[in-house]
C-alpha cells in the first residue's frame, strides 16, 4: 500500500489549542460555532448555512480519503470547545507543496494568540515533518485583516490572481497569493514565536 504523505490520523498539539482531524461526529458542534454569519463575510463559501456547511465538510472528508485535503477542527484546551477549523489542501507530494486555508475561528478569539498558534502548529508540521518546499496561503484581495495576519507570520506577497473564484452570489473574487518557502521558515518561525510571547494568551 502506498504510504500517505500526511499520515492519518495526524493530531497537532499546542499550548492553548489542539488541531484534531475532522470527523463526522464533530459536525454538529462545529456547525454551531460556524453559524455566525459574520465569520463568512469575506470568505468565498458561507458555511453559516447548514446545507452549505454539511456539503463542504462532507466533501472535506471525502477529499481526505483521496489525499487532496486534510481538514482539522480547532479545539480550545481550556474549555474543551470546538472554536473553528482549518485544513491543508492543494496537496502535491511530488512537488513538496501544499496550501493552508479554509481557516476560521469564532469571534471570541479574534485578536488573540489562537490563529498564531494554529499557524505555528501547521507550518512546523509542514516544514519540519513533511519537509515541504513551499506552503501557500491566499485570501480575498480586500480582506485586509486576513492579509495582515498572513504577512505577520512571514507570508511573502506574490500577487493578485484576478477573478480567481465565482462566489455563491454569482460575483467573482480576486485572490491575494502569499507563500513561505523552506529557506524562509526559520525567520517566519521566529516571527510567530516572538508574537506569541508578546501577545495575551488564551
Amino acid at each position: 500500500m502506498k504510504k500517505r504523505w500526511i499520515s492519518y490520523p495526524t493530531l497537532l498539539e499546542g499550548t492553548n489549542v489542539d488541531l484534531i482531524p475532522l470527523e463526522k461526529e464533530h459536525f454538529e458542534e462545529l456547525y454551531l460555532a460556524a453559524s455566525d454569519k459574520d465569520l463568512w463575510e469575506l470568505i468565498p463559501t458561507d458555511c453559516s448555512e447548514r446545507n452549505t456547511f454539511n456539503e463542504n465538510y462532507e466533501r472535506a472528508l471525502s477529499e481526505r480519503e483521496t489525499e487532496n485535503q486534510y481538514p482539522f477542527v480547532i479545539r480550545h484546551k481550556k474549555t474543551g470547545k470546538l472554536i473553528g477549523s482549518t485544513r491543508f489542501f492543494e496537496i502535491y507530494p511530488a512537488d513538496r507543496k501544499l496550501e493552508i486555508g479554509w481557516t476560521w475561528i469564532t469571534k471570541e478569539f479574534w485578536g488573540t494568540t489562537i490563529n498564531l498558534e494554529c499557524k505555528l502548529l501547521l507550518l512546523t508540521y509542514c516544514f519540519e515533518v513533511l519537509k515541504t518546499n513551499r506552503v501557500q496561503l491566499k485570501t480575498k484581495d480586500n480582506n485586509f485583516r486576513s492579509r495582515k495576519a498572513i504577512e505577520k507570520i512571514g507570508g511573502v506577497f506574490e500577487g493578485v490572481l484576478r477573478k480567481d473564484r465565482v462566489l455563491s452570489d454569482g460575483t467573482t473574487r480576486n485572490a491575494a497569493y502569499y507563500s513561505i518557502l523552506d529557506d524562509e521558515w526559520d525567520f517566519a518561525k521566529l516571527k510567530i514565536e516572538t508574537q506569541l510571547r508578546e501577545k495575551t494568551v488564551f
